[in-house]
């Protein structure tokens, strides 16, 4: 992997075997913050919140939502799924807590430290439950209030975007919970619809995507 600077002052990593970048080159910090903070968590209502993260990759969307946590002393069970984890050295390297929050450095590091497999309290306001596994085998034990769908996109990794998916996080997810994610695309929109979620378009990040999606859970569904 390689790390690579985006328009915004903060790091990516590619991936030269997908041809892929984990964060938009428009900018990583911007995308992260408006799609999964401003769209997502400060969309949510409850002061507890249960939150999925489908990727954990570099952390930086965990981080985000942990000082968010601080900052409105919301209290966040964090569970994320992660098949490829970095390693520290990898995560060390992009350099996220100097670029974002450096007298929170070491709660960036705590983060990937925490042992696989069992909740770890990271402050009082977050506690992170990272699972190392499959997404698309994978059976969670709770529902959600909140879920970050981060993997990467769907012309590389396809099989991580299909109906039956999108139907399990459906039945994973509380009433009036919410699903944020990247990617647009109108096939993405239709199978989240047809999961029974109510899809907003909405504009995506500054100098980035032009619209992002986020899905919300208002009704049971009948069929």
């Amino acid at each position: 992997m390689q790390i690579e600077k985006t328009a915004d002052g903060s790091n990516t990593l590619f991936v030269p075997e997908l041809d892929e970048h984990y964060h938009s080159i428009k900018g990583a910090l911007t995308e992260s913050d408006h799609i999964f903070i401003k769209m997502g968590l400060e969309h949510c209502r409850k002061q507890e919140v249960k939150l999925l993260e489908v990727g954990f990759g570099t952390g930086l969307n965990a981080f985000l939502t942990l000082l968010k946590a601080e900052e409105t002393h919301k209290q966040i069970y964090y569970t994320t799924i992660e098949r490829y984890p970095l390693d520290k050295t990898t995560a060390s390297s992009l350099h996220y807590p100097e670029t974002i929050a450096p007298d929170q450095a070491d709660t960036f590091y705590k983060l990937h430290e925490a042992e696989w497999g069992s909740p770890q309290r990271i402050t009082p306001y977050f506690t992170l439950l990272k699972i190392k596994g499959d997404f698309t085998q994978h059976l969670f034990d709770e529902c959600y209030d909140l879920i970050y769908f981060d993997a990467f996109a769907p012309e590389k990794q396809p099989e991580m975007w299909n109906q039956k998916l999108f139907d399990y996080l459906y039945s994973k997810m509380n009433p009036e919970g919410i699903l944020t994610t990247y990617c647009a695309k109108g096939a993405v929109r239709r199978m989240l619809q047809s999961a029974g979620l109510t899809v907003e378009r909405l504009p995506g990040p500054p100098g980035g995507k032009r619209e992002i999606l986020r899905a919300t859970k208002l009704n049971s569904k009948t069929k």
